[in-house]
This record gives structure tokens, C-alpha cells and sequence, in this order.
């Protein structure tokens, strides 16, 4: 895009946007009438759409004969516009979960003309864009599915971004801008503190402690492809979001995807108040092992999502 205005009134201009499209768009004359968006977790990027591949065959629920689906990368994640992929570091403008809803429906609008979109499916900060976006604009979508996800970022998770932001902060080179120094240590720690916010208790318990060292070792590693300036952004913006005396402003059919083994939003604390305060919402509580990382099995809950896109369809 040729720039892209922050809330905090920052401008930045050639913006880059990642995206991925698939399926078969549908007009009412030029508009794209039948687009549905998704939203990745935090520092993902487009391809997180692979998740819900297994549901759009024929007949599917996310039927890609019927549907027309864009994918971007996020506002912050490397690949589109963020700290690392402009080289500003940290003098990249400080964004929010709104600047990330403001930069996908800018997008949209410049590249395929949509300025109303079926709906959006939102996996983890993913949820959080959904749901900010029906708040903001409420008739932007027609429905929301937001996944493994709240209302607001508090308690126990809110602690451990701040503990994240400790391990990040820490580092005596932080803000640096000699390109020469490495933040593998750091990064690597800071992604460690995630490690047990991931799969279920359950599932952990379950596993050896040989096979537990080897996976935690084994994310460290992974970790080291991630930019720290761009984890130490982007938990900022997860760690300060909060919506929750603003739900009442969403009009858009919502759909919330919970798990009951999920540790960063167990349902008690966060979709069944959600779902209580959203007019009209519908709940699903999935039980996987797979705890926060339950998307990768979405297609247990095929029938529940068939009933609810039942009411889209012509």
C-alpha cells in the first residue's frame, strides 16, 4: 500500500502486505460478495489458513466452491510491514490490535475493492482482530468466529507477556541498531516462557521426560527465526488489548471456539463470559489435547461449523 496512518497519527509509506487468496469469489456485479478472512496468532503470517484447509472440500463447511478466502499477514509479522521487514527496529511506530484490524480492511479495500466481507475467522490474536473488528465496524462482516481467544488479555497471561518483555528488555543491547550484535539468547528465552502455554497440561503430562526435553529444546530452536523486535511489538499490542465493555456494540452473528484444556484461555475464565456477554453468540468447547494449538484439529467440530454457515449460505 502507498502508506498506512496508525492511531497514534505515525504514517508509514510503502507498506508491504503478504497475503494468500484461495477458493471462488462470487459478485453482485463488481463486489466480491461471498470473502471470508483469516486471521493468524501472534507473529504468524497467511499460511495459518492451512488449518482449516481440511474443511473446504465439497460439501465442507468452508466449501471453496462456495467461499472466497484471503489469508494476509498481519500488521507487525514479518512479511508484511513490521520492525524487522522495515528495518526501523524499535523506532517502528507502536501499534495496537485496532491498527492491525485498520491495516486488513485497508488492504481489502485497495486491493480487491471489499469493504464488506462475509466474515472472519480469527485463530488466538487472530480472535482478538476478529472481535475488534465487529466492534469498530459492525457491519463490516456478517458473522465472526473467533478461536481459542478472549475478550481482553489479563491475569496469568497478562503476566506472562510482562515476563516476556522482561527477558526482552534485559538484553543490554536492545535498541541497538549495530546489526552485527545477536539476540538468539534472548529470543530464544522469551519463546521458552511460552513453551508451557501451548499444548494441553494433559498432554504434557502424558509425555517422557526425554521426549519433554527434546520438544522443548526442539522450540527453542524454531524460536531462533523470529525477530525480537517484532515479538517485543506485537506482545505489547496483545498484552495492552481489552474489549470487554464494548462487546455489546457487536451486531455480527459470532461463533466462539473455545477448548477445554486450552492453558492460555481456559473457557471458564473466557469464552463462557464471552459468550455470555455477546447478544446471541453460540459456543463451542472442544475437547483436544492439543489444548491452544486445537485449530490443528479443527475438523472434529465439522458438523457444529456446517450448522452455523448453514444460515450463509444463497
Amino acid at each position: 500500500m502507498d502508506s498506512f496512518k496508525f492511531v497514534s497519527g505515525e504514517t508509514l509509506n510503502n507498506v508491504n502486505v503478504e497475503y494468500m487468496t484461495f477458493g471462488t469469489p462470487k459478485y453482485d456485479g463488481k463486489k466480491i460478495i461471498n470473502a471470508i478472512i483469516y486471521c493468524h496468532g501472534s507473529l504468524g503470517h497467511f499460511s495459518s489458513v492451512k488449518k482449516i484447509f481440511p474443511l473446504a472440500h465439497v460439501n465442507g463447511p468452508f466449501d471453496e466452491n462456495k467461499y472466497f478466502f484471503i489469508s494476509l499477514t498481519a500488521l507487525g509479522s514479518p512479511g508484511s510491514c513490521s520492525p524487522s521487514s522495515t528495518n526501523l527496529k524499535n523506532k517502528f511506530p507502536n501499534y495496537t490490535i485496532e491498527d492491525v484490524v485498520n491495516f486488513q480492511k485497508q488492504f481489502l479495500k485497495e486491493k480487491f475493492n471489499i469493504e464488506h466481507v462475509l466474515g472472519i475467522i480469527g485463530n488466538s490474536m487472530g480472535g482478538f482482530v476478529a472481535l475488534t473488528s465487529a466492534i469498530l465496524y459492525p457491519n463490516f462482516a456478517d458473522f465472526i468466529i473467533p478461536g481459542v481467544s478472549s475478550y481482553k488479555v489479563a491475569g496469568h497471561d497478562y503476566i506472562l507477556s510482562k515476563f516476556v518483555n522482561e527477558i526482552i528488555e534485559s538484553d543490554p543491547n536492545y535498541g541497538s541498531n549495530d546489526d552485527s550484535v545477536s539476540f538468539d539468547r534472548t529470543i530464544k528465552l522469551a519463546s521458552l516462557a511460552e513453551f508451557n502455554f501451548g499444548v494441553s497440561k494433559e498432554l504434557l503430562r502424558q509425555s517422557l521426560k526425554d521426549e519433554l526435553t527434546q520438544d522443548f529444546e526442539e522450540f527453542g530452536r524454531e524460536s531462533l527465526f523470529l525477530n525480537v523486535y517484532d515479538m517485543k511489538y506485537c506482545n505489547d499490542a496483545c498484552m495492552n488489548y481489552d474489549v470487554e465493555s464494548d462487546l455489546d456494540k457487536i451486531t455480527a452473528k459470532v461463533l466462539i471456539i473455545s477448548c477445554l484444556q486450552d492453558p492460555h484461555f481456559p473457557p471458564e475464565l473466557d469464552a463462557i463470559p464471552m459468550s455470555e456477554m455477546i447478544n446471541n453468540s453460540q459456543l463451542i468447547i472442544m475437547d483436544s489435547l492439543l489444548g491452544h494449538l486445537c485449530f490443528n484439529e479443527i475438523e472434529n467440530i465439522s458438523d457444529n461449523l456446517s450448522d452455523f454457515m448453514s444460515q450463509f449460505e444463497e
